[in-house]
């Protein structure tokens, strides 16, 4: 079992930044892929960006160059910096888990995802 508890969610104005954290604890070397997915009232919960293993990145066509997905192995700790918001971009985020490493094959599909935190708000007006 893998643990995950986010951080960091507020409101913002459009054009300033958030960062977002996720702490992991349990069994996290099982954990080969980790993600941040995003949902949106009504809407179905979506991929932002994942991390391998081995550092590998991924991200939505949405937030290319505006979102940063990094993790610190030390602090098992999962990140997602998040600049030049938009009123797009509100939502509950979410970090997942994924044992299998084709959770990060570029799909950001959420069923690859075995793991998930309660959810941290993000509100751009």
């Amino acid at each position: 079992q893998v643990q995950l508890v986010e951080s960091g969610g507020g409101s913002v104005q459009a054009g300033r930044s958030l960062r977002l954290s996720c702490i992991a604890s349990g069994d996290i070397e099982s954990s080969d892929c980790m993600g941040w997915f995003r949902q949106a009232p009504g809407k179905e919960r979506e991929g932002v960006a994942t991390i391998h293993r081995d550092g590998t990145t991924a991200y939505a066509d949405s937030v290319k160059g505006r979102f940063t997905i990094s993790k610190d192995n030390f602090k098992n700790t999962l990140y997602l910096q998040m600049n030049s918001l938009e009123p797009e971009d509100t939502g509950m985020y979410y970090c997942a888990a994924a044992r299998d490493a084709l959770a990060c094959g570029g799909t950001l599909t959420a069923g690859r995802f075995d793991y998930w935190g309660q959810g941290t708000q993000v509100t751009v007006s």
